[in-house]
């Protein structure tokens, strides 16, 4: 009695929306969970063993290089705006 679906007086039986989506859990029925879960083990190996990570030098010269990029722009934009406010008290408001 309870696996039998209910049938409503609206539903004739097409399918408006394919809910079964590629990369849920309950796509492929045919692959059992142990092999989903090796699949997924040699797919993190292969990401570890392509993908290098970066040493402390490398990290601490790479956050070096950022903060100066930063202080760069910093410096030309202050520098912008002291020269836009002194033309503008010495030359513009005179």
């Amino acid at each position: 009695m309870r696996n039998q679906k209910k049938q409503y007086d609206d539903d004739d039986g097409r399918t408006i929306v394919d809910m079964d989506v590629v990369g849920t859990p309950w796509h492929d029925k045919n692959v059992k969970f142990a092999e989903k879960q090796a699949r997924e083990v040699e797919r993190k190996r292969k990401a570890e063993m392509y993908g290098e990570r970066m040493t402390n030098s490398e990290a601490r010269r790479y956050t070096f290089y950022a903060l100066l990029a930063g202080l760069a722009l910093t410096a030309a934009l202050a520098l912008v705006w002291v020269l836009l406010v002194l033309f503008m008290t010495q030359v513009w408001f005179k």
